[in-house]
């Protein structure tokens, strides 16, 4: 009897140690955990398309998720860094205002903040993702095709380091999952089975145009970084550095320039006057927005090569709000200065 009570007691201490799989959530439970932290993105903009032979305005429905009591939303770049327009729904509510107050497109990532936050919004929980594993289970919140809060489950695939998947993204840090990512799912959270956040979908890679078990989210470790400690600078431009035979086409007087293709209203760019493209030319075989600036350097930093990015992201990024800041510009084959100010 005596033996028995040592052993009800060791298992007991064993139970109180290891949870039993009971106390463990289901798939259901986290999403219904989570679900009230998603949100649904729509935005409106402008863009020049070979199609429509100039100008044309859309609309663009993505994912994000409220990450603070104050209304901030983190989402993915391209979903609202040069759109005109964002309006962000919760659960059941209705529509708010939101504007861009962080952005780095080098990561896919932007912050938004809500003019107003709904009754009974409940942030997120953001995760340590240092301690994503591969072959952790992971769900995917978002509207995938305008669908809003629907769910899809999946595990992490791998992990790649900052540059070693896209050079067009070279600060992501990105988890691979083969949870099912659609149009729609940009921006939006993936959680683990604790319903924290741990990355926020940046995209899929399709050669069918639907899901293929190839999506690639971005750490909360890099959104973290660029979103919450460094604020990346928002300067509300989409784009591109043009160099080597283009440049001299263009007639730059220096080795490459960013070719303004369209800017946000109210952006620091709206505001210091820089113009974006206005139709759709094909140079070199290649098709390029052209009739906006080109911009030649910020700040006395000449804009083209990696490091000098590095340099105008850390100069922007200590800006204090209405800082000012010098831009030097070629329009219409005459170089000129614009002044604008830090957000």
């Amino acid at each position: 009897m005596q033996r028995l009570r040592v052993v009800l007691m060791l298992l007991g201490i064993s139970w109180a140690v290891f949870p039993s799989p009971g106390h463990a959530q289901s798939v259901g439970e986290v999403f219904r955990k989570v679900n009230p932290s998603v949100v649904v993105i729509r935005a409106k903009g402008r863009d020049v398309t070979a199609a429509a032979g100039g100008l044309v305005r859309y609309n663009e429905t993505g994912s994000g998720v409220l990450i603070s009591a104050d209304g901030k939303v983190m989402t993915a770049a391209h979903v609202v860094n040069a759109v005109d327009e964002i309006t962000v729904e919760l659960v059941g509510g209705a529509p708010v205002n939101a504007r861009v107050v962080s952005s780095e497109p080098a990561a896919d990532l932007s912050l938004l903040q809500l003019d107003s936050v709904p009754a009974g919004a409940v942030p997120a929980r953001m995760a340590n993702s240092d301690t994503v594993r591969v072959g952790d289970q992971v769900l995917v919140v978002g509207a995938p095709y305008g669908l809003s809060h629907a769910l899809s489950v999946g595990w992490i695939s791998a992990r790649w380091a900052p540059n070693t998947v896209y050079k067009s993204m070279p600060l992501a840090e990105f988890f691979q999952t083969d949870a099912v990512i659609n149009m729609g799912n940009s921006g939006g959270p993936m959680f683990n089975m604790a319903g924290e956040v741990i990355g926020i979908v940046s995209h899929n890679i399709s050669k069918s145009g639907g899901s293929e078990g190839l999506g690639f989210v971005v750490s909360m470790k890099t959104a973290r970084l660029l979103l919450l400690e460094r604020r990346s600078f928002w300067t509300g431009l989409e784009g591109q550095i043009v160099s080597g035979e283009l440049a001299a086409i263009f007639n730059i007087p220096q080795a490459s320039g960013y070719l303004v293709k369209t800017v946000a209203k109210g952006s620091p760019g709206w505001d210091m006057g820089l113009m974006g493209g206005d139709k759709i030319a094909v140079i070199a075989g290649e098709q390029v927005a052209v009739g906006g600036d080109i911009i030649l350097s910020v700040e006395g930093v000449p804009v083209g090569q990696a490091d000098d990015h590095d340099r105008i992201r850390d100069i922007l990024t200590k800006k204090s709000p209405g800082a000012p800041f010098r831009v030097k510009i070629l329009r219409s084959g005459k170089i000129i200065e614009l002044t604008g100010k830090a957000p």
